[in-house]
């Protein structure tokens, strides 16, 4: 299955257009993604939003503006003016999910995503656990009580 989630930088607002048979509108906007070290060059890809997603990126989203976007990466091979033929990826959207405010300041009048303050995830402390034998363990365990009270001859399977 090809889906993945990306952090990105509005680089470009989104630009929309409409198809020729039914009307859907097509949105398309430029974003930058940083590598995944520090020495890393940051990347740039077109992302393409239909329908509802398109009227939205137009909506909602500005340059400058930090998204997770959710959606399929592909391939597309150009022709470009002097005949070599060259791949550019191109990411479909199909979900946004707004970091916070832009940041860099933008000449359009603030959207609704740009007011979502990104809010830190709360981390809380690992909690002690005590072995089989009694004695407590600071490493973390997944299973510290059973899912369903079962007898103690049965074995879930």
């Amino acid at each position: 299955m090809n889906q993945c989630l990306l952090e990105v930088e509005v680089l470009e607002a989104p630009k929309i257009r409409y198809t020729q048979d039914n009307q859907t509108p097509i949105a398309e906007m430029s974003v930058r993604l940083e590598g995944l070290r520090p020495e890393d060059p940051a990347g740039e890809l077109k992302v393409v939003g239909f329908g509802s997603l398109a009227q939205d990126l137009q909506n909602r989203v500005v340059v400058g503006q930090r998204l997770v976007v959710e959606g399929r990466l592909r391939m597309n091979t150009v022709a470009r003016p002097d005949g070599v033929k060259e791949k550019k990826v191109e990411f479909t959207l199909s979900r946004l999910h707004p970091l916070g405010s832009p940041s860099v300041s933008s000449a359009a009048s603030p959207s609704p995503a740009a007011a979502i303050p990104a809010a830190p995830i709360p981390v809380s402390a690992p909690a002690k656990v005590t072995t089989p034998a009694g004695r407590p363990s600071d490493a973390p365990s997944w299973n510290t009580g059973p899912l369903v009270d079962l007898p103690e001859d049965e074995i879930p399977f």
